[in-house]
């Protein structure tokens, strides 16, 4: 494929509802009203109603075909492949679609008696104990909306649990410089202290450091935040003498579950020695990711925790029957409304239904050969970082393309003109120039492997006309922005024709 040729713009290439709007066109008919010749504002006493308001006069039709014009220009994972690396963007099976429409759990509402709801009752309590099992828990919460918000309801259980023993002058959690920003952000809302620990030139915890960063702080130690399979994407070899370690200083381990794709129905972090962690479902089992959402980071807990649980958990009752549990008096509280995003949860207990205990490690073997194969693939021009077997995830450095004047984000951009969405880049920030792709396992290999065809192109591209990528993206509607100047004077509010055409001017 080649892509050089096309003229750049950087403009969309449509015409906005503004300029196809003429006087007179009407999108909707409105029917009568069924209260009599009452004006609106009698109607609607004390609502402050606008004279002039400058919409665009439009037909219906005219609308769909701008909006669904519009909609194509977006990058989707039903479009192509979307090898975002660390952030799992999977396909979502249609199936999930048709389990959220269904009447009984998409028209009712959480202020419904419980005998009228009981199969969504039903649903919140096997989905608890299907992931307590998935991830070799005792309790599982269903409230967090994120993986972050799970991560900072993980440090409030802990930290009502030190308080709860009489010790909370532990104020310290030890974090990996390589983990996920929201892993010390979390930690710190809790009002603990950070402390740090490398990586070493395995791309694993580096032992020593750990060591003597648990005997400064052992006295006042409240836990350890790891993620497993770590940023890098490789497995956390030394995870069981992490644990002892950790427990032996009084100290808990979280576990971040952002990369649990890579172990799902194969190893249990429970088993490993965590005693919290979050999982999403809108990354690990299928939920709609960033603009489909919303997103939902349950957290499972070891016996020792689930007392702290949020309220309410859903419980079978001694009669069969299902309910919401709200006499809880170690609970910390409330962390989202009702009982979380529960159509989130119907999707992704549908997709655990669909594997089934004997098949979910399907998931994580498929999703572990993809990685490998595109990092066995990649390796002789693209260098790898770590380069031995990862998990669902490979990482690149391109730190040696600087001689040539290129970026990784200028590979990233470049790779829009191949059709597929850029991988993550510069995460983790341990790895410079750095280029995360991930695979997930739904990909075939033709997929992978016309991937490979791309990024193979890209690099020769490098060596030969590397302006090629310091310009990219050619064929995208809209190529570079100034990502500086769009953060300072982010405008994201609506704005009138008037305004809208002399935005397009400039």
């Amino acid at each position: 494929m080649l892509v050089t040729d096309l003229p750049p713009t950087n403009k969309v290439l449509l015409p906005t509802v503004f300029e196809i709007s003429r006087p007179g066109r009407v999108g909707v008919a409105m029917p009568a009203s069924d209260v009599g010749e009452t004006p609106i504002s009698e109607l609607l006493p004390g609502v402050p109603l606008r004279a002039d308001l400058p919409l665009p006069e439009v037909t219906e039709g005219e609308l769909v075909r701008h909006f669904i014009k519009m909609s194509s220009l977006n990058y989707c994972v039903d479009k192509g492949f979307y090898p975002l690396g660390s952030c799992t963007m999977k396909y979502n099976p249609k199936v999930n679609d048709m389990a959220v429409n269904l009447g009984g759990f998409a028209r009712i509402h959480p202020y419904q008696p419980e005998s009228t709801v009981q199969g969504a009752l039903e649903v919140l309590h096997s989905m608890q104990e299907n992931l307590s099992a998935i991830l070799g828990m005792d309790a599982v919460s269903l409230h967090p909306a994120a993986g972050a918000h799970g991560e900072l309801l993980g440090m409030m259980l802990i930290r009502a649990y030190h308080a709860h023993r009489g010790e909370s002058h532990r104020k310290f959690v030890i974090v990996p410089t390589a983990a996920h920003g929201t892993n010390p952000a979390s930690a710190a809302r809790c009002g603990y202290k950070i402390v740090p620990v490398n990586t070493d030139e395995r791309g694993l915890v580096d032992m020593a450091h750990l060591e003597a960063q648990i005997e400064k702080h052992r006295s006042e130690l409240a836990g350890f935040m790891l993620t497993n399979p770590n940023t890098v994407g490789l497995f956390e070899s030394d995870i069981l003498q992490i644990s002892q370690m950790i427990h032996d200083a009084g100290g808990l381990m979280y576990g971040d579950g952002a990369n649990m794709n890579a172990l799902v129905g194969t190893a249990r972090p429970g088993d490993m020695g965590f005693d919290v962690m979050h999982v999403n479902l809108h990354k690990t089992f299928s939920v709609p990711h960033g603009g489909g959402g919303p997103g939902s980071g349950p957290v499972g807990v070891k016996a020792i925790l689930e007392p702290f649980l949020p309220v309410p958990q859903a419980v079978k009752k001694a009669d069969g029957t299902f309910g919401l549990d709200y006499e809880r008096p170690l609970s910390i509280g409330k962390v989202a409304p009702f009982a979380g995003a529960f159509l989130a949860v119907v999707r992704a207990y549908a997709y655990i239904r669909h594997y089934g205990r004997e098949n979910l490690h399907r998931i994580s073997e498929d999703a572990v050969l993809n990685a490998n194969y595109l990092r066995v693939e990649l390796a002789d021009t693209f260098p790898v970082a770590y380069d031995r077997v990862c998990m669902h995830e490979c990482v690149f450095t391109l730190k040696e393309w600087k001689k040539f004047g290129v970026k990784a984000l200028d590979v990233a951009k470049r790779i829009i003109d191949y059709g597929y969405h850029p991988p993550t880049m510069y995460f983790p920030l341990i790895v410079p120039e750095c280029l995360m792709i991930e695979p997930t396992e739904t990909e075939s290999i033709e997929t992978l492997d016309a991937f490979v065809v791309a990024m193979k192109q890209i690099a020769a591209e490098v060596q030969t006309d590397p302006e090629l990528l310091r310009s990219a993206p050619h064929i995208a509607p809209v190529r570079r922005l100034d990502e500086a100047f769009a953060a300072r004077r982010l405008d994201l509010a609506w704005s009138p024709q008037e305004k809208f055409a002399a935005t397009m001017e400039d």
